[in-house]
């Protein structure tokens, strides 16, 4: 079977410009973003699997954008005609909306509602929809990130992710941390139940009945959790709770402890206790980077499934609520699959640094 030879692309500097400036700016549809970047690579001479590969998408998106450029130039790039009535509003207004919903912000407010848009530009709030549809705009929604500034970050990543993908042998992983300053909340009027047709309903006010902190110890490998809720959580008490896991794992075990930087897991106690216990090894993620800790992920599931929705008229039925979802968690616990190795972590972080560096020079 013969193989196929892929169509050579050959860009002029004035199309090389022009797709570089469609790549950087941030009006610029993602879609076309991601087209010029498959030219740029191809003219490189790379091939449809490394430039698949590069740019996360799928080889029959890049032949067939490398075909296009081919045949049709640059133009090529652009999205085909599409069957139905004649377009009433411009290339040029939509790109004026567009750059207006990432440039700009209406008076006193600080994003664009599909209303405000409508006003400014005269047009309708479904066209508005539409074409933020088309471009992937949601100016109402909003999602956070931090960037973590450790010095130490590729090393802490690659020990950490090392425990979870190879742990060592005659050795038991465990995924530490505190949930401090759990309030036990009841409601001012009774609850009213889920019904058909209505959802659960409850007062937005609250009542007070105290704190615990609660501090667990997640089995990696197992996904079992070993938790005590205490009044307090300073060294004191995380020296107590190690004692209490030092109990549980067997002697001849070692025991490895993943841990945030909370000064609490530092002081000169606990690293007298740990001298005492030379089994116990401390990891530390990185700052700013707790999504490292796999026992945020069971964290999240008590807060969702026991505490949020829970009423707890003392700090007494807030921890028995919480022991009983650990011992419901561990009578059916399963590991958490860690899918990304180390390397795969750092080149998403390192991708995200270089599309938020092009957003800042655009």
């Amino acid at each position: 079977m013969a193989r196929r030879i892929l169509p050579e692309v050959d860009i002029t500097e004035a199309d090389r410009e022009r797709l570089i400036m469609w790549t950087r700016r941030q009006k610029s549809g993602q879609a076309l973003a991601l087209r010029s970047r498959i030219i740029l690579a191809c003219a490189e001479g790379h091939k449809n699997t490394q430039v698949a590969k590069q740019e996360r998408t799928t080889n029959a998106t890049v032949g067939k954008w490398r075909q296009r450029y081919v045949d049709n130039g640059i133009d090529g790039l652009m999205d085909e005609p599409r069957p139905g009535a004649p377009r009433t509003i411009s290339d040029l207004r939509v790109e004026e909306i567009v750059t207006k919903t990432l440039e700009s912000q209406p008076a006193g407010m600080t994003h664009w509602s599909t209303r405000e848009m409508s006003k400014k530009m005269g047009i309708s709030r479904e066209s508005v929809r539409r074409i933020w549809k088309a471009f992937r705009l949601k100016p109402h929604r909003e999602s956070t990130f931090k960037i973590s500034k450790d010095p130490l970050l590729v090393d802490k990543i690659r020990d950490i992710v090392g425990l979870y993908l190879n742990p060592p042998e005659r050795a038991l992983v465990l995924s530490v941390d505190e949930k401090s300053q759990i309030q036990a909340l009841d409601r001012t009027q009774t609850i009213l139940p889920m019904q058909p047709g209505r959802i659960a309903m409850r007062t937005h006010d609250y009542k007070r009945h105290g704190t615990t902190s609660l501090f667990a110890a997640l089995d990696v490998a197992t996904g079992k959790v070993i938790g005590s809720c205490m009044d307090r959580h300073r060294s004191r008490e995380f020296i107590k709770f190690l004692n209490q896991i030092d109990n549980s794992v067997p002697g001849d075990l070692e025991v490895h402890l993943i841990l945030d930087n909370y000064s609490t897991h530092k002081t000169p106690a606990v690293k007298r206790w740990l001298t005492k216990h030379p089994r116990f090894h401390q990891h530390f993620t990185p700052v700013g980077g707790s999504w490292l800790n796999q026992v945020e992920r069971w964290f999240s599931g008590l807060t969702n499934k026991a505490l949020r929705r829970g009423v707890h008229r003392s700090v007494k039925e807030l921890i028995a609520a919480i022991e009983n979802y650990t011992m419901a968690s561990n009578a059916t616990a399963k590991p958490y699959r860690w899918m990304k190795t180390a390397t795969e972590i750092l080149d998403s972080m390192r991708r995200f640094c270089e599309i938020t560096n092009r957003a800042h020079l655009s």
